[in-house]
């Protein structure tokens, strides 16, 4: 498998320490915005794991936790003795003034949401902020007294220390959280703490992507050749025009049509891509054998398991029809950070869901992976794919899952099923785009509850229909999401479009639930 490390060997690193919090992820990306590379670790790795790494800073991130609770995460053993500049958020600020000779309080005060903060040191962190600003807070507990040599720079009405620091160790805290856009300066703290620690701006798209490119490379060789999963979504799209740029015509493209696709998709990949690239290509048609994979099948994760399964099981045999011509040893996917960490890949925290290119792969695998986007979240890969030069319509399209529309039917997967689901999905994408969302709407699910009926009326005659559930949210990089605020009048075009238009739908709902606590897609 390609390692994470394979591809950002040149860059300096900070480790984004996870003792659970829902905002560890939104850390990683805001110190990617400052152009650093950053890669989240679990609380329970061992300092000498986290140094082998050779991390240029570490943040520790918040958590759900009171420090004084049993069997809260404790820092690693030895984590503020390495020398290595470290920015606690929240819990893990607490962490840091506990283990340093601090103090902790239960003050039964707790902060939650916008609440303002007043500079009274300003320090490294808050150097030529405001004296007073906004910032998000969510804690219980209060640090009330910061170890010995620490300044304290910063507190709040109910807050005496919410932030402190040691320029001289290299060591600094908040109280607050920085990576939340509610913290009005949030991103320049953290910017003033990675310039402090000496972080080198590198990480940027050119560099990522000749990097990647020579790692690519290097791990096939001069004689190697690959296929790739190509499933007209953007990263595949993404990582195939990065393989091929390092390997040229050795790279063979497969793209398999498994039946659970959009409307139009098949056509649109074979058109456009191989008019983009060049790429070579062949087109394999495994509808019925999906179909007769998934039949009965309504559980989600074996679901996605079956469609990995056969996914590899396709390319297996296209590598023995494409074999005539050498050996085929590597397989390109477009494996993204957030798969590896949702898949439980990432933090070494609960898996929460398979995804068919991580957990759903054969332990049997006849190929060694080759993953140039493993490192990137979604709007890396994009920024990735314009510096390769593919066009926007291809890198802007809605993010759309590998198992398809087989993980958005809620019950078992038929032919008949997915026709009704691609007529509504279709309406949707029209009209979204028809209203100019397009870049608003980081993605917008359409899901089938297919065991699911209600009573309706059509044409002065009783229905009994299936619902169809719209699901637009809003994200950076799909680690977080809210739901998106469409307008009510484009809501109702598309409402009245798919009963209108698709016989076997007589309701259409809204889904607002924001990520956590709800996952983007259904399944």
């Amino acid at each position: 498998m390609f390692p994470l490390g394979v591809l950002v060997s040149e860059f300096d690193t900070v480790l984004v320490v996870d003792f659970g919090a829902q905002y560890a992820q939104l850390i990683a990306r805001r110190v990617r915005e400052c152009h650093v590379y950053s890669e989240i670790v679990p609380s329970t790795m061992p300092v000498e794991e986290m140094l082998a790494k050779k991390p240029k800073a570490i943040i520790l991130s918040g958590g759900p936790s009171s420090v004084y609770a049993e069997g809260a995460p404790a820092a690693p053993a030895g984590l503020f003795e390495t020398g290595v500049p470290t920015f606690g958020i929240c819990y893990g600020f607490q962490i840091m003034a506990q283990a340093l000779g601090g103090q902790v309080a239960r003050t039964g005060i707790a902060e939650y949401g916008g609440t303002q903060l007043e500079v009274t040191q300003e320090g490294v962190l808050f150097s030529g902020l405001p004296v007073k600003q906004s910032v998000w807070m969510s804690h219980g507990d209060s640090v009330a007294a910061a170890p010995e040599g620490f300044l304290v720079t910063a507190a709040t009405s109910e807050t005496p220390v919410a932030a402190f620091e040691h320029p001289g160790k290299g060591l600094y805290g908040v109280q607050f959280h920085p990576e939340v856009l509610h913290s009005e300066h949030g991103q320049t703290v953290l910017k003033h703490f990675l310039d402090a620690a000496g972080c080198r701006p590198s990480w940027t798209m050119l560099n990522i992507v000749e990097d990647a490119v020579e790692a690519v490379r290097a791990q096939i060789g001069p004689e190697g050749r690959a296929i790739c999963a190509l499933s007209g979504g953007v990263d595949s799209a993404v990582a195939a025009a990065m393989v091929q740029r390092a390997i040229g015509d050795r790279l063979t493209c497969v793209f398999v049509d498994h039946g659970l696709l959009r409307k139009g998709e098949a056509e649109q990949v074979e058109r456009d891509f191989v008019a983009v690239t060049g790429v070579k290509l062949r087109v394999v048609d495994a509808q019925e054998r999906f179909l007769k994979a998934l039949d009965g099948v309504t559980d989600p994760e074996e679901k996605r398991k079956i469609i990995g399964r056969e996914f590899i099981r396709v390319f297996e045999d296209e590598q023995r029809a494409i074999i005539a011509d050498g050996p085929v040893d590597f397989l390109v996917q477009g494996t993204l950070y957030p798969d590896v960490v949702e898949s439980g890949g990432g933090t070494g925290t609960a898996n929460i869901k398979s995804h068919h290119n991580v957990g759903g792969l054969p332990d049997d695998l006849q190929f060694s992976l080759v993953e140039p986007l493993r490192a990137l979240f979604k709007d890396e890969v994009r920024r990735a794919g314009e510096e390769l030069g593919l066009p926007a319509a291809m890198v802007w399209r809605q993010p759309f899952p590998g198992p398809g529309l087989g993980i958005r039917i809620v019950g078992a997967v038929t032919r008949d099923r997915l026709e009704i689901l691609r007529e509504a999905d279709a309406i949707a994408r029209e009209e979204l785009s028809r209203a100019g969302l397009d870049r608003d709407i980081w993605q917008c699910p359409v899901v089938l509850l297919a065991d699911v009926r209600s009573v309706g009326v059509q044409g002065d005659g009783r229905t009994y229909g299936h619902p169809i559930v719209l699901r637009p949210v809003s994200s950076e990089d799909a680690m977080t999401a809210d739901w998106s605020r469409v307008p009510y009048d484009v809501l109702a075009r598309i409402s009245t479009r798919i009963t209108n238009e698709v016989r076997e739908v007589n309701r259409v709902v809204l889904d607002v639930t924001s990520k956590p606590p709800g996952t983007i897609e259904w399944e």
